[in-house]
């Protein structure tokens, strides 16, 4: 009978065991997948389109798959067996254990997770796809050429707007996947204005190179040839040619080896001269034109059997021209009005005299979609978008902050609103395919759209366009007519204002675009005969002084010199009252401009990145009372001033000291509101807390100088709080430094602080007391302690008094500090640091994802709840997956539950 027994109890405990295996293989797996989806965020950020996976990486990932199905089929069966058949398993339990837990050492992968990806040849491009046969007859035309060794060049030809480029795209990324047949594939759009020197300069950036500006265009066109010679065999694409070129002054060798030169165009002319096979692109037939209109005008209308006629007739107006019919319907879509219908096939076929009859009836055709739109603020923020240069991507920011200085957006209470306002009108135009996104935050116009855009400015209101065409000298006076409104030379890189130029006059003029033109000078009286500008972008020029001229510009309302990076001396603004938007960032200017005082209408000011180092002029801010946006980066600013601007949105600046802050914070109080965005430095600048719409850096980097003896008022909305090199006095040992030098206002609580940065410190012990942690950081996501020598714990225990008033519960004589939030936890070269809890601490962290524990040679408990499953085993926090620490520091630990190392080993990279 004793025989038996010891026999049941040698079963009984071995089947315990592979329980506990069994949970064990579990944990580990746990373990393995969070490393795996770790490395996948990390191949999410490394795999770009000229990169691929290492093999070893690839072979891992599958393994892990494989290993994830074999395991819970394994589950399956254990659940599946009974006492007897249970043992048979225990072979497999340990195979797979051990198995995983070689996975999880080859899942280390200390280099990059990707190679360079010799198989790629080009990026792909964003297409839409074609309508009609006639343009799939056009694209097979095309492929067929292509494969032919026997055609080197292929020009594609058609009017403008009828589909050449969508059709050229998706050639292009169809000659990717022709790997074995060419190269590389070349993308390169022309333009209406291209010079040989420009055509070069895009080949070269197509190739992910660059030449220099004032290299001679012969030496500049051998290294074009050099490169594309190194390519193999390649296709180059020259999108929207309008000129004929010789190849060998471009630097384009005479196509051989299986190489192609790929061209679209809208003359044959330029087919011709380059000894292209002509490949012409169609109009739509009129099935298809009928189909492609009924689709984006919406094909309800077939239900209105009084418009069909109409509509029809409309359809028909477009003359098979794929742009046309997708402007005009989509400015119908939703009319079913047959008075509108009406009016609208009258505006379309209204005769217009024309040498080209053709180039007119594209221009009404497009000019209806215009004439649509019924606000005319909207007209005139579409008019604004012909500024930008041809096929330039315009970002979208700066297009809205271009219409609300404008004036195109109405006035309103906050910049957010506004720019809301900005995103609705840009949306109308996309609908009504006026404007056309490109990547993010981009968008272009179609160059046909443009051109009447252009065209339209020509006259009524006038404008005039030069933007991006490469001159050299501003237009001739002649060109300066005294009836315009708005002139844009932007983009002109090497752009000089001749001195012997007399004055331009033009007393109705309110906008002049003069950015990124490498200007070095402007003469003094140039901007005399210009009473009536309001609007003047010099940003990104070579400057170093601005014309006195500028002084009695009494209506400008925006002045942008931003990035002119020479630029040391500014005029006097006494008289430029009505001046709302000021940018000086990222000039040489060292002293506030004369006048600044005066500019009581200013909404606008960035003085960052200056050579200004002195204070702000006692008063002048308090002025300034219609401040919404105000930089500055190292000019000390007053809190009191700062915190009176009742209308401030955004506000980045530097505080000298501790007592200016709370003087700030204590204005917020007053006025019981802070603005939507601030950045402040207290002290010394330090870098930047990214990521955040509020922050907060207390010391900053050599801030040692600052000491820290009163409690300090900190705006409770605050996000993000950094604290470097502050020494701090601290009266008893035993309190903890948030307890007794923090204090939020106007509300008592800190409800959006997630993250918190202490570095290089002096005196503090202390960090949090438990019951701060309760009431203030119960969305804290990040807390980094860094070099702070006299630290000995992070979080202390409470007194039994101070327990009993706090929500926090106690389990087997623990005190739990709960932290549900908080995903990264860094402790980086605390020598005294003992404990991050106090000896009868514990942190509950369910959303704990990372723990670094550096240089922290006396901790001995990491603190960190493990709750207990059915079985008496300790879990890991559910979102766990990383535990840095070193191997010493590691093996030193002490722990609550003798199988918690256990369970936290699978995490931890040693």
């Amino acid at each position: 009978m004793d025989f038996l027994l010891t026999k049941f109890d040698e079963s009984w405990d071995s089947l315990t065991n592979l329980v506990e295996k069994m949970n064990g293989l579990k944990i580990r797996l746990e373990g393995l997948n969070a490393r795996k989806e770790d490395k996948e965020s990390i191949i999410r950020t490394e795999l770009h389109p000229r990169k691929k996976l290492k093999k070893e990486v690839e072979l891992w990932l599958k393994n892990v798959e494989r290993i994830n199905h074999e395991i819970q089929d394994l589950q399956q069966k254990f659940e599946e067996s009974n006492v007897i058949t249970r043992g048979f398993l225990k072979g497999d339990v340990l195979k797979k254990i051990h198995e995983v837990e070689e996975l999880f050492q080859q899942g280390t992968f200390h280099d990059s997770l990707v190679i360079d990806d010799s198989g790629w040849i080009g990026q792909a491009l964003s297409t839409t796809a074609l309508f009609g046969g006639a343009a799939e007859i056009c694209m097979k035309e095309i492929w067929v050429y292509l494969m032919d060794d026997n055609i080197t060049k292929i020009g594609v030809w058609g009017m403008g707007g009828v589909g050449k480029t969508t059709i050229m795209k998706l050639i292009h990324n169809q000659l990717l996947k022709e790997t074995e047949k060419f190269n590389s594939v070349i993308w390169v759009t022309v333009s209406k204005e291209m010079s040989i020197m420009n055509l070069q300069n895009r080949i070269a950036r197509a190739m992910h190179k660059t030449l220099v500006e004032d290299e001679d265009e012969t030496i500049r066109a051998g290294m074009i040839y050099e490169l594309l010679a190194r390519k193999g065999k390649y296709v180059l694409i020259l999108d929207d040619l309008w000129d004929k070129f010789s190849l060998e002054e471009v630097g384009i060798p005479e196509p051989s080896n299986g190489s192609k030169l790929l061209i679209t165009t809208r003359l044959l002319d330029v087919c011709h001269y380059l000894g292209c096979r002509e490949v012409r692109v169609p109009t739509l037939r009129k099935p298809d034109a009928w189909g492609l209109f009924l689709e984006k005008v919406g094909p309800d209308v077939l239900n209105h059997t009084d418009l069909l006629p109409i509509v029809e007739s409309v359809a028909e107006e477009c003359d098979g021209l794929p742009l046309a019919i997708v402007i005009i319907a989509s400015s119908m879509k939703g009319v079913r009005s047959v008075h509108e219908w009406r009016h609208a096939l009258n505006a379309l076929k209204r005769h217009v005299q024309s040498v080209n009859k053709m180039e007119e009836k594209v221009f009404r055709q497009l000019k209806f979609s215009y004439d649509h739109l019924e606000d005319e603020k909207v007209k005139h923020c579409f008019l604004c978008c012909a500024l930008y240069p041809e096929d330039f991507e315009i970002n979208t920011d700066e297009l809205i902050e271009l219409w609300i200085e404008e004036g195109l957006v109405e006035e309103m209470d906050s910049m957010q609103m506004e720019i809301d306002e900005g995103h609705t009108v840009l949306s109308k135009l996309k609908n009504s395919c006026l404007i056309e996104g490109t990547s993010f935050r981009r968008v272009k116009l179609h160059d046909l759209v443009r051109d009447m855009a252009v065209r339209i400015t020509s006259s009524r209101p006038r404008f005039l366009v030069r933007s991006g065409l490469h001159l050299k000298n501003i237009p001739n006076v002649q060109d300066w007519k005294e009836d315009l409104e708005k002139v844009s030379l932007m983009e002109n890189r090497q752009l000089q204002i001749l001195h012997q130029l007399p004055p331009p006059k033009c007393p109705n003029l309110t906008t002049l675009l003069l950015s990124r033109c490498s200007i070095k000078s402007i003469p003094e009286g140039f901007f005399e005969q210009m009473h009536g500008l309001k609007i003047l972008d010099l940003s990104s020029n070579k400057i170093k002084n601005l014309p006195n001229s500028i002084s009695n510009l009494e209506t400008l309302t925006t002045l942008l010199v931003g990035r002119c990076k020479h630029l040391q001396k500014m005029p006097s603004f006494s008289k430029l009252e009505a001046l709302k938007k000021l940018d000086l960032r990222g000039t040489k200017i060292k002293d506030i401009p004369h006048g600044m005082e005066r500019l009581v209408n200013l909404k606008y000011l960035d003085l960052t990145d200056t050579r200004i180092k002195s204070k702000m002029g006692d008063g002048i801010l308090a002025r300034l009372t219609s401040l919404r946006h105000l930089k500055f980066d190292d000019i000390l600013l007053r809190g009191e001033e700062i915190g009176g601007l009742s209308k401030l949105e955004f506000f980045k600046g530097r505080f000298a000291d501790l007592k200016e802050l709370n003087d700030y914070a204590q204005a917020l109080h007053a006025r019981k509101s802070a603005p939507h965005q601030y950045h402040i430095f207290v002290g010394s600048l330090g870098p930047s807390m990214f990521g955040r719409n509020k922050w907060i850096r207390l010391g900053g980097h050599g801030g040692g100088n600052i000491c820290c003896t009163h409690a300090t008022k900190i705006p409770s909305a605050v996000e993000c709080l950094g604290i470097e090199n502050i020494i701090v006095d601290l009266c008893e040992a035993e309190e903890a430094f948030f307890s007794k030098f923090i204090i939020p206002v106007p509300h008592n609580i800190f409800s959006s602080l997630s993250e918190i940065s202490i570095w290089e410190c002096k005196n503090i012990k202390k960090l949090f007391s438990s019951n701060w942690v309760l009431h203030h950081l119960q969305n804290l996501i990040t807390l980094s302690v860094h070099s702070c020598l006299e630290m000995e714990e992070i979080i202390a225990s409470e007194s039994e008094t101070e327990v009993e008033e706090v929500l926090t519960s106690t389990t087997a004589s623990f005190q739990f500090t709960t932290l549900p939030n908080l995903r990264r936890l860094s402790l980086w070269n605390l020598s005294e640091l003992k404990s991050i809890c106090g000896a009868n601490g514990v942190m509950a962290c369910d959303s704990i994802q990372e723990i670094i524990i550096f240089n922290c040679p006396k901790v001995k408990r990491i603190s960190l709840n493990l709750p207990l499953q059915d079985d008496g085993q300790p879990s890991p926090p559910p979102s766990l997956y990383k535990i840095y620490i070193s191997p010493v520091e590691w093996s030193q630990l002490e722990w609550d539950h003798p199988k918690a190392k256990f369970v936290l080993e699978p995490y931890l990279n040693k």
